[in-house]
């Protein structure tokens, strides 16, 4: 994992953890269901901050005869065991407790304090958000918009903790006009409302985290401009005649598999042969630093 993933985990960590505190604290006091909901999604992300730091921890295994091409895998899958938390226990929660006080509503007790703690939450989300946003500036290239950075980064942690803090945020937003629009109209379906927006909020980025990691779950090719690279590094060797065929994979973010068929110049003997092949991987390793394995298959092209 990049030192800017770590860094905005452990902000998100400590602020989620600090504000679930402080909501269950709010909750206890002012039985207000939209703190509630927000309470279990600070809890929900304080414990995905721990699945994302356990799936890199588990990704620096080195390969053995179980995974022979590594575990990096691990972060995607912890990373789409994230998704499925933020969807059972905040989406759904968050959605349950709304139907029912909208079913059941009762009034918000200690109003001043449920905005107070709402206030102090928003400030410490936005830290840990800011954070989130300093890193993907780091790690994106220069041209890239944000949401471009979340569809095709191939690191999992950074785009799951920016969504989870946006997500937070505009929860919490939500959370604090349910309250105060439950208060002035005397209308505690308000508070619900507030509740149930929230379930819709987070079940709604779930399922996008999913989708996008599903993806990388089942296995992915390089970025475009990589491959570009790797066939520019075969190709610009004086023994290779043509690049017959190129196929890319992701079995972790920073681990790439490589396979080409290749036709050589067709005078080479078998240990020239082998030379060239150690030197195209010399040099694709070069230009792609992550393409950890390489095999590169002599053919003939056929017509």
């Amino acid at each position: 994992m990049q030192d800017g993933s770590k860094k905005a985990i452990v902000a998100a960590f400590g602020a989620n953890l600090g504000i679930a505190v402080a909501k269950f604290t709010g909750f206890a006091l002012t039985r207000s269901t939209a703190l509630l909901a927000e309470a279990v999604h600070s809890l929900a992300d304080s414990g995905n901050q721990g699945l994302l730091l356990l799936g890199s921890k588990r990704a620096q295994k080195k390969p053995d005869r179980k995974s022979e091409f590594g575990y990096g895998r691990e972060r995607y899958f912890w990373s789409f065991v994230v998704a499925l938390v933020l969807f059972s226990v905040g989406g759904l929660f968050a959605l349950y407790e709304g139907i029912q006080k909208f079913s059941h509503p009762h009034e918000t007790k200690s109003v001043a304090i449920a905005v107070s703690i709402l206030g102090a939450a928003i400030l410490l989300e936005t830290f840990s958000l800011l954070t989130a946003l300093r890193e993907v500036k780091h790690a994106k290239k220069p041209e890239e918009t944000i949401r471009t950075f979340i569809r095709t980064s191939k690191q999992p942690e950074l785009p799951v903790v920016l969504l989870e803090d946006i997500g937070a945020e505009i929860g919490l937003i939500l959370a604090l006009v349910g309250i105060l629009l439950g208060h002035y109209t005397d209308e505690p379906r308000w508070d619900a409302v507030g509740s149930i927006s929230i379930g819709v909020l987070l079940i709604a980025i779930a399922a996008i985290l999913a989708v996008k990691l599903k993806s990388h779950l089942i296995g992915e090719a390089a970025l475009p401009s990589e491959v570009a690279k790797i066939e520019t590094a075969i190709t610009s060797h004086a023994k290779v005649l043509h690049l017959i065929n190129l196929r890319t994979e992701h079995v972790g973010p920073e681990e790439l598999i490589v396979a080409a068929k290749v036709e050589f110049e067709h005078s080479l003997s078998v240990a020239d042969l082998s030379l060239v092949v150690n030197e195209l991987e010399v040099l694709v390793r070069h230009s792609v630093p992550m393409a950890l394995f390489i095999f590169i298959e002599p053919d003939i092209s056929r017509p």
